[in-house]
């Protein structure tokens, strides 16, 4: 999924220890530029919050995964931001890993199984 909006604010770096080691969560927020602006958190994890850099106050298109999970019986949703494409930049940040799981890009050209 992808959206484009102004990051309008950065929320506290977030650290801690877990079973698998030391981990760090940057949360932000995307208003759109729709007709009724619609404001979003978004959530960067681990490494591709300092490859990201952001900056309140920049357009950026954000390409995420939604993930929900339960916990006492109420369940909690996140967006999870694995690519920001910085809109008016002169070059977009370069994205070297994979796309997660389930993210299936259509074949091009004459390569259709039918």
């Amino acid at each position: 999924m992808e959206i484009t909006g102004k990051i309008i604010r950065l929320l506290p770096l977030q650290s801690g220890e877990g079973k698998n080691g030391t981990w760090k969560k940057q949360e932000f927020i995307i208003e759109t530029a729709a007709q009724i602006p619609r404001k979003i958190c978004f959530s960067l994890w681990g490494d591709k919050i300092d490859q990201f850099k952001l900056t309140e106050g920049e357009d950026a298109e954000v390409s995420f995964d939604l993930e929900s999970r339960e916990f006492n019986n109420r369940w909690y949703t996140e967006a999870k931001a694995w690519k920001i494409v910085k809109k008016g930049a002169a070059q977009s940040i370069p994205y070297e890993e994979e796309p997660p799981p389930g993210y299936y890009e259509m074949p091009s050209g004459d390569n259709l199984p039918f």
